[in-house]
């Protein structure tokens, strides 16, 4: 009966910590204990990565590959693949596989089993033991990837490192890195040096205007290709292969900010925009442009041993082509009469130098959108599902990475910060995503490359980027769950999954440092009185008026729900924050806008005024320009919200400013200035009117967008 019960224990132990790629184990009798005589050895070829093992375990490596008490990295014959065999024996361990990827995987199944501390590098507890037993594992897809936008917001070298670590941790093998794009040129390219090293910054005298955030300050940075090939030798250790994108022809304003022969020969409209050319497309029928681009991807493929070089394709402004003569003139030779059709010639001219260099292209869905794209390519299906299944059915080797379940720049739920023009979604909705319950044939099944998630950082850079705090909260954990179904699937469906990430993964994304998202509590207010609740363990916090935080230890009876606040912290994790409708309540009292700046006719500011939807100017902010909001009675309330721009996402708005308030509609007064385009005023009387102030000229963009006021009631 003992040796059964032992088997039984393992087979759970290991099922219930595999996160994010369950194992099936083969359980055998003993234990493997480690203690100050456990060592690690290796294969010549794998020595790096026992020293990476050694760093975790606490233990030395040692050429011996036999003894007591030893973890044994070994490549095995065969083709080489991401499988691994970890066996687990009284006196070794032994991880094979037939590539360093195969056995990095089989070192992750390990850590798996082993405390969560085995993450803070500070080596296991004395007497730590594990069952024996015997597992083998492959993934399902051979691409798991994340993208991760570094051109909006700037990341350094060891913000990226660290990214790398969690993406490892997670059985992610490739980080799309995008490294170019409107806002900033990010990698080195040494025959034309200003790329990056005028182009990695935007604001102050840069010729790169600011769009997103940081307005006051010269903001930045570059990779070294020095540093670049650190990153790549620090991923591949990791199984982490780093795929470059450089984003053409479209997403292209900073290298034109800094050649600006390379855009169509029409002179620009800077009326709108303060003097910024905001045109954002190369030229394709300038022959110059190709020489430049033989130049980058000259030097791009001799820095990036991927395979593929992601050349982009996506979002292309083909208006600018249809104003270019030079463009008008190529079609006509070429006898075409969609512009569209142009970018497919660029893209074949970039994919004939990416061929001579012994490279493929990777592109946006778009670029293949006509099926007259090579199949040598990869495509990177993001615009929706049906994009995905059109590639997969055209013939193309396809990414799936709908933004609709895979952009971890979305809100998770509607108050949370995060865009939301694709989804709104959280961990189950990704989890839940099954190709073959989308509509994809077996044919289709077998183009599908894998899974790829996405971090697009524009509003990444007003949110401290200097700390990990927001892409930790945003990506996990999303990212757990796409990294559990692009290695194993999810049949065993939400909750078994939830109950495995809660009870085990929690504590392992807290001992990797990661700042998880928690799901949020249940909340209930009935007959005066707050009940709150979480079914992870977590502890519950409220505030009133947002004052300082006090635990939830019992249900709070108040007449004034409006006035409380929930959240809930685990370790590192904590949850959106959420309160009683009544909190959220707004009024809509009759309201006229003006401007000193010309309403677009597309979306007058009547739009904004009668609250159904955003109103827009017909041209950029300038100084003293102003935003004059007229009730038509004065307002009573609580708070009142007034803001420019795109909501949570700081561009489109008065960068500088300040708000003025008045309560006869005639003479105004300072209330304070404005932060990210907004301001929150709490007025203790009744409002006539507001006006937003500029003290900017321009704001990178050819308009400025007018949101809804948000006004809450006194209750």
């Amino acid at each position: 009966m003992k040796p059964f019960l032992l088997a039984a224990s393992l087979l759970l132990i290991v099922r219930a910590s595999a996160q994010p790629a369950p194992v099936i184990l083969a359980p055998a009798e003993g234990r493997f204990v480690f203690g100050p005589a456990t060592t690690v050895a290796a294969d010549e070829t794998l020595l790096p990565l026992a020293r990476y093992a050694s760093e975790y375990l606490g233990c030395e490596v040692e050429q011996r590959m036999t003894g007591e008490s030893v973890v044994v990295l070994t490549l095995e014959p065969g083709e080489a693949s991401e499988r691994f065999r970890l066996d687990i024996a009284s006196d070794h361990i032994l991880i094979g596989g037939t590539s360093p990827g195969g056995v990095f995987n089989g070192l992750q199944a390990l850590f798996r089993l082993l405390p969560p501390e085995i993450y803070a590098r500070q080596g296991l507890p004395a007497g730590t033991a594990l069952p024996c037993g015997r597992a083998e594992d492959a993934p399902r897809y051979g691409y798991r990837g994340m993208l991760l936008d570094v051109a909006r917001t700037w990341m350094g070298i060891d913000e990226v490192k660290r990214c790398i670590d969690l993406l490892s941790y997670h059985s992610i093998n490739k980080l799309h890195f995008h490294l170019t794009d409107d806002e900033g040129w990010r990698i080195d390219i040494e025959s034309h040096p200003e790329l990056a090293r005028i182009g990695g910054f935007r604001g102050g005298d840069s010729p790169v205007v600011a769009v997103y955030g940081k307005w006051p300050e010269k903001y930045g940075g570059y990779y070294t290709q020095e540093q670049m090939r650190s990153l790549i030798e620090y991923a591949a250790l990791r199984n982490v292969e780093i795929i470059p994108e450089i984003d053409l022809p479209g997403h292209s304003r900073c290298i034109g900010s800094l050649h600006p022969e390379i855009r169509c020969a029409y002179p620009a409209d800077t009326a709108a925009t303060a003097g910024t050319d905001y045109r954002s497309a190369w030229c394709v029928a300038r022959e110059e442009n190709y020489t430049l681009l033989e130049d980058i991807l000259d030097e791009i493929c001799a820095l990036f041993p991927s395979e593929y070089i992601h050349i982009g394709g996506d979002e292309v402004e083909v208006s600018q082509w249809e104003k270019c003569p030079d463009c008008q003139a190529l079609m006509r030779r070429l006898r075409i009469d969609d512009p569209h059709r142009l970018q497919d010639r660029f893209m074949d001219r970039l994919t004939a130098m990416l061929t001579a260099r012994g490279k493929r292209p990777a592109v946006w869905n778009e670029a293949a959108a006509s099926g007259a794209f090579t199949r040598e390519s990869r495509v990177h299906g993001w615009e929706s599902v049906e994009a995905c299944r059109k590639a997969t059915a055209q013939g193309y080797r396809t990414v799936i990475m709908p933004s609709e379940c895979f952009y971890f720049d979305m809100r998770q739920t509607p108050r949370e910060e995060g865009h939301s023009w694709a989804s709104i979604f959280d961990a189950r909705k990704t989890f839940g995503f099954d190709p073959a319950q989308r509509g994809f044939s077996e044919e289709q099944l077998h183009r599908v490359e894998g899974y790829e998630a996405a971090f697009w950082s524009e509003i990444y850079v007003s949110h401290e980027p200097e700390k990990p705090d927001y892409i930790d909260y945003m990506c996990f954990p999303r990212l757990c769950a796409l990294a559990r179904i692009a290695w194993n699937g999810n049949s065993e469906g939400w909750d078994a999954y939830y109950k495995e990430l809660v009870s085990e993964h929690y504590d392992r994304m807290a001992a990797m440092g990661i700042g998880f998202r928690l799901f949020p509590p249940q909340l209930r207010y009935e007959d005066g009185v707050f009940t709150a609740a979480t079914d992870d363990g977590a502890t519950i916090f409220y505030t009133v008026d947002d004052g300082k935080p006090r635990r939830y230890t019992h249900p709070l009876h108040t007449s004034e729900p409006h006035r409380y606040r929930f959240c809930s912290h685990y370790k590192t994790g904590r949850s959106p924050q959420v309160a009683d409708k009544s909190y959220y309540r707004t009024i809509a009292p009759k309201l006229r806008i003006s401007s000193s700046m010309p309403e677009s006719p597309r979306a007058s500011y009547t739009r904004a005024a009668e609250y159904r939807s955003t109103s827009r100017t017909l041209r950029t902010c300038r100084k003293g320009d102003w935003i004059l909001y007229t009730f038509e009675k004065p307002v009573a309330s609580r708070e009142m919200y007034f803001q420019t721009g795109h909501l949570q996402l700081p561009k489109t708005q008065i960068t500088t400013g300040y708000a003025e308030v008045s309560f006869d509609g005639q003479h105004f007064e300072r209330a304070g200035d404005l932060e990210n385009g907004s301001i929150r005023l709490h007025p203790d009387r009744a409002i006539r009117a507001v006006r937003l102030v500029s003290t900017c000229h321009g704001n990178g963009t050819p308009y400025v967008t007018i949101q809804p006021p948000q006004i809450k009631p006194n209750l």
